[in-house]
């Protein structure tokens, strides 16, 4: 096979030769993989050509030759490459003296072992392939490289002070203050004494510069605003100051710590519940800002106006403090209560943070809604250009309501809007935010906004009740407690179950919490109750009922109607029977006077002119019958009797005329009392009287209580004529009787016995009752009929003289207690 290892450029043409053994066939010729077309030459030659060759591997490319004796394999192998390509000569020093040249390959030959490239700088061989270095600075170089396939060079030329590189510093020694540190080192060379440096520190802990320092022969650096009580890392790097070349190498890293130092105020704060205890709350200190390890912190409260205060020292795990500002008895009008805090560590005490205690007297600002974004929970608000003080805004658990963990964040003057983020937000718990101003004075709660990191479904459910009213059923429920909500509630959704799957009923909005179904058949009904979020319904609270027929109760209903109408129809019916007593007992019928002569007069006295004799004698009787006082009526006597059956004359000149005066009746039931009527009562009412002239006062011989018929049939009675009635005079006025008069003696008897003060009295007194009698017929036959009856007083309801019929009946009447109570009850009952 020929040609034997040859090195062609990329993309040559290259003609290869087989020539097979005598007796041997040839089969085919193989570039790499590749199957090559093969031209037969003569009778034991082949060839074939490689077109456009590409770059070969590190061992070059094969061609082999293959006949029928797998035994026998011969071939050949190629080298494809580039001629060398040099760029970026360059040779700088590193101790003043040495050289060290640096090129790099334009690109890579693919030529390697004894085709490799061969590099030369001013003639010296350079064993290194991108690497030289000369003992002596010249100032002028020549870079040569050569390969089978051709060569390329470059030159480059430096002052020495221009091209200087300096080597990393060593033995790095630190000292360390509590916010500042000096970092000690040396050189290897001793050329950099007098070479102008610039060097870097760097803190390789935290990956930041700390900052460039310069000098000839610079040798340390004060690195400061270090933290007190800090780990610190730093290594060291450095370059010419004059015709600066590049930075030198980095030093090994240098560890120190810093000296401890006075904490830093603590962040205080507080949490006031509304019986004015609370919590006075700060925020750990972080390690940069305790300075040292914290040893404890002490509260103060302090009451300016009283000089009063109350100091506690607590542990350095301590970050709340329990107040109850009840203890303090002067906190009261403009008097304030200031908590100032300080924390301690082995150096000493910080400065003291300082927070007002205010108590919670009005109520808060309403809670608007904030929707997390990427950045957390956005808030803004108006800004008060008169206001110079900052802001603090506060956020804590929703749940919370006594003695809250709380976090806060403190903003500047002028900041009208922020971004709250925190670690410690979770989805599904609702967080109240607050923005106080001049928290560091008097803070003041602005605005208040409450919101979910992520809403999610409610975790618990409503608890349903269900009862059957009438023939509907009734669905109620309360609201889930905030701890199961896990969002803003948006409204309930009312389903029933028909079999395995929900029908939904209605969609009600959050303040409705009872619904109302119609229309249901008489069967077990299930019912669900599922309130929503933006992210979902909750799992649903459940309630079944068995719904009874309502038939029932609307017979229930028509049953009471029944009862209540038959009661009805029952008591008219009954009133309807017995309407004469019922009008009798509360609607009697006042009778009116029946009088003869012409009543349709003009008001004023009527005077009607009585026949001579008719005059009004008091009647005696032997022996008194108590139970039967009554009011006697003398008829009158004939015209030409002259004398009276006294001793004392009789007026028969004049018609007499009496003056009734009206008279107030007592309600009460009305006892039986004996007439008197040789008075006349003194004690009417002037103002309310009547003149009536009576022709006559007759009455049947039953009226008459003290006589049997047989007097009554043979004996007539005249008044007395000491006892005339008179209008003119004031004593025989009308007046009642305060008790009855006992009649003694013999009935024809001219003089009757009377009670002394009624005598002296001169009146006539009606009984307060009337003995009820009826008349029979001896007495009609004897008698005249009686004239004009009872008058009546304008205030009483009461007969003065009832009808002979109703007397007779109720004389009739068992004398029974019960019965006299209830007769006394029907007279007495008024319209």
């Amino acid at each position: 096979m020929f040609p034997q290892d040859r090195t062609v450029p990329v993309g040559a043409n290259t003609t290869f030769c087989c020539i097979v053994e005598e007796g041997t066939d040839f089969k085919s010729i193989l570039y790499g993989s590749t199957v090559m077309n093969v031209k037969r030459l003569s009778r034991r030659s082949y060839a074939t050509t490689a077109v456009n060759q590409n770059i070969s591997g590190k061992s070059g490319t094969n061609v082999v030759c293959l006949s029928n004796d797998p035994s026998k394999l011969t071939g050949a192998v190629i080298f494809v490459g580039y001629p060398p390509l040099l760029s970026k000569f360059e040779c700088e020093t590193r101790d003043l003296i040495i050289a060290e040249c640096q090129w790099e390959e334009g690109r890579r030959t693919n030529l390697y072992r004894k085709n490799a490239s061969r590099y030369s700088v001013n003639e010296r061989d350079c064993p290194e392939r991108q690497r030289c270095t000369l003992s002596q600075w010249e100032g002028n170089w020549t870079l040569l490289a050569v390969n089978p396939l051709g060569q390329d060079s470059l030159t480059d030329s430096a002052e020495v002070s221009h091209r200087v590189h300096p080597v990393a510093p060593v033995k790095l020694t630190p000292v360390a203050h509590a916010w500042n540190a000096t970092v000690l080192w040396e050189w290897t060379y001793s050329s950099y004494s007098s070479l102008a440096l610039v060097c870097q520190v760097e803190l390789a802990s935290h990956n930041t510069m700390l900052g460039n320092f310069s000098g000839v022969g610079l040798r340390s650096a004060v690195l400061l605003d270090l933290q007190p009580d800090e780990e610190y890392k730093v290594q060291v790097r450095c370059g010419s100051q004059k015709n600066f070349w590049k930075w030198g190498d980095w030093s090994k890293a240098l560890s120190f710590k810093t000296k401890p130092y006075v904490p830093d105020a603590p962040d205080v704060w507080m949490w006031m519940n509304r019986d004015n205890t609370g919590l006075v709350v700060w925020k750990p200190l972080t390690r940069r800002q305790s300075h040292g390890q914290i040893v404890g912190y002490k509260v103060t409260l302090w009451n300016s106006e009283e000089n009063e205060q109350h100091t506690e020292i607590l542990s350095p795990e301590s970050k709340v403090l329990p107040v109850n500002l009840t203890r303090w008895a002067s906190f009261s009008g403009d008097n304030k209560v200031i908590a100032t805090v300080n924390a301690k560590n082995v150096e000493g005490m910080s400065q003291p943070a300082s927070v007002l205690l205010r108590l919670i007297d009005d109520e808060p600002p309403a809670l608007a809604h904030t929707v997390y974004t990427s950045t957390g929970f956005p808030l803004s608000w108006q800004h008060n250009d008169n206001s110079t003080c900052g802001y603090l805004v506060e956020w804590c658990n929703a749940l919370c309501t006594r003695d809250c963990p709380v976090d806060w964040i403190r903003l500047d003057a002028g900041n009208t809007n922020i971004s709250v983020q925190s670690a410690d937000f979770q989805p599904g718990v609702r967080y109240n935010f607050s923005l106080y101003g001049c928290p560091s004075d008097f803070p003041v709660l602005t605005h208040r906004w409450q919101g979910y990191m992520q809403e999610l479904a409610p975790s618990s459910s409503v608890r349903l009740e269900i009862t059957q009213q009438g023939c509907d059923v009734v669905l109620t429920w309360e609201e889930i407690p905030l701890a199961g909500r896990r969002g803003f509630l948006l409204g309930y959704n009312v389903y029933i179950s028909n079999g395995s799957q929900l029908t939904r009923l209605a969609n009600l909005d959050l303040g409705t919490r009872t619904y109302t179904k119609k229309g249901l058949s008489v069967s077990i009904h299930k019912f669900t109750v599922k309130a929503y979020t933006s992210a979902g319904e909750d799992t649903g609270g459940t309630a079944s009922i068995r719904l009874e027929s309502c038939d029932g109760l609307i017979l229930e209903i028509l049953a009471s109607l029944g009862m209540v109408t038959l009661l009805l129809a029952t008591v008219a019916y009954f009133c309807y029977k017995k309407r004469r007593w019922v009008k009798k007992a509360f609607y009697p019928d006042i009778p009116e006077p029946k009088l003869p002569g012409d009543w349709f007069r003009t008001q004023g006295p009527l005077d009607v002119k009585p026949p001579p004799h008719s005059m009004v004698h008091i009647i005696e009787k032997p022996e008194r019958d108590s139970s039967k006082d009554a009011l006697v009526v003398i008829p009158e006597e004939e015209e030409d009797d002259g004398e009276g059956i006294g001793d004392e004359p009789v007026d028969t000149d004049e018609p007499q005329s009496l003056r009734y005066y009206n008279q107030v009746v007592d309600e009460r039931p009305i006892r039986p009392r004996f007439p008197d009527s040789s008075v006349s009562s003194s004690s009417s009412v002037d103002s309310a009287n009547t003149d009536v002239t009576y022709t006559g006062i007759q009455t049947s011989c039953s009226s008459l209580v003290f006589r049997s018929d047989s007097q009554c049939s043979s004996e007539g009675f005249q008044p007395h004529t000491g006892f005339s009635v008179s209008s003119g005079d004031r004593g025989g006025g009308y007046q009642p009787q305060m008790q009855p008069v006992a009649l003694g003696g013999n009935l024809a008897s001219p003089e009757p016995l009377v009670e002394p003060q009624v005598v002296s009295s001169g009146g006539y007194k009606p009984q307060s009752s009337w003995l009820l009698d009826s008349p029979t017929e001896t007495d009609e036959k004897i008698s005249p009929p009686p004239s004009l009856g009872s008058p009546t007083s304008v205030a009483s309801t009461q007969f003065l003289l009832p009808d002979s019929e109703e007397h007779e009946e109720e004389r009739r009447q068992p004398s029974s207690s019960a019965a006299a109570w209830f007769t006394n009850l029907l007279s007495s009952a008024k319209p």
